[in-house]
């Protein structure tokens, strides 16, 4: 992220392997390296936009304690059923007397991002 922070990483793990044009990477990572090559290293910066978006308000809602599991807690985080049967993520930003409130936001919703990347395996 911007602030230097790292909020993941596959150092030590098997490398990221996805196709290009199925969607299964965030776009302005898959815009970031297209016209990369096996062996090139570079880093790329990605906006928000182009990662997981901006963060949308409405997507934080409170609801009574009582719907929620004995053990919830600030920070925890929630799995939700959508009204498809979707599971929609979510954290817990309060809780406060009977009330909690959750975010649906992708955690790194609102922020830009920074990518080092090496090519290790074109198929």
């Amino acid at each position: 992220m911007n602030d230097g922070s790292v909020f993941d990483s596959s150092e030590g793990k098997q490398p990221l392997e996805f196709t290009i044009g199925e969607n299964q990477v965030i776009p302005g990572f898959e815009n970031g390296i297209k016209e990369m090559k096996l062996n090139e290293e570079k880093t790329i910066k990605i906006s928000a936009k182009e990662a997981y978006g901006e963060r949308n308000e409405k997507l934080i809602t409170s609801a009574p304690r009582d719907k929620f599991p004995p053990q919830v807690e600030v920070g925890g985080m929630l799995v939700l059923k959508g009204p498809n049967g979707e599971r929609l993520p979510a954290t817990v930003k309060e809780v406060k007397n009977d009330i909690v409130t959750i975010d649906m936001n992708h955690p790194l919703a609102g922020k830009d991002l920074n990518f080092k990347i090496k090519i290790v395996a074109v198929n």
